[in-house]
């Protein structure tokens, strides 16, 4: 089983940058495919980034393509969500999850970093 923590959240001016991370324990991530999502208050949770286990692509939802970059450091076992351009629409709290294939649901849940963009 595989545990997640979030970290990297703040509070950031609209145009700026943040990098969350989230590290994994107990399995190595790179048995996994990894997610970013975000949940907006008052909104449902939604996938805004993937890893894929095999073969190396990447999703991104088309709000944040060509804004947010995800990565992988199997070595240090961690994900990045690297987030540029902010917008205040971006404010939500940020999850890590990861699922065993490259399909199905995430199983494994981070307890989420706070994001707060201001205008």
């Amino acid at each position: 089983q595989v545990r997640l923590v979030e970290s990297g959240g703040g509070l950031v001016q609209a145009g700026g940058s943040l990098r969350l991370s989230c590290a994994a324990s107990g399995r190595t991530i790179s048995s996994y495919t990894m997610g970013w999502f975000r949940q907006a208050p008052g909104k449902d949770r939604e996938i805004i980034s993937a890893t894929y286990r095999s073969g190396g692509t990447t999703y991104y939802e088309d709000s944040v393509k060509g804004r947010f970059t995800i990565s992988r450091d199997n070595a240090k076992n961690t994900v990045y969500l690297q987030m540029n351009s902010l917008k205040p629409e971006d404010t939500a709290v940020y999850f890590c999850a990861a699922r065993e294939s490259d399909s199905g649901r995430y199983g494994y849940w981070g307890q989420g970093t706070q994001v707060t963009v201001s205008s």
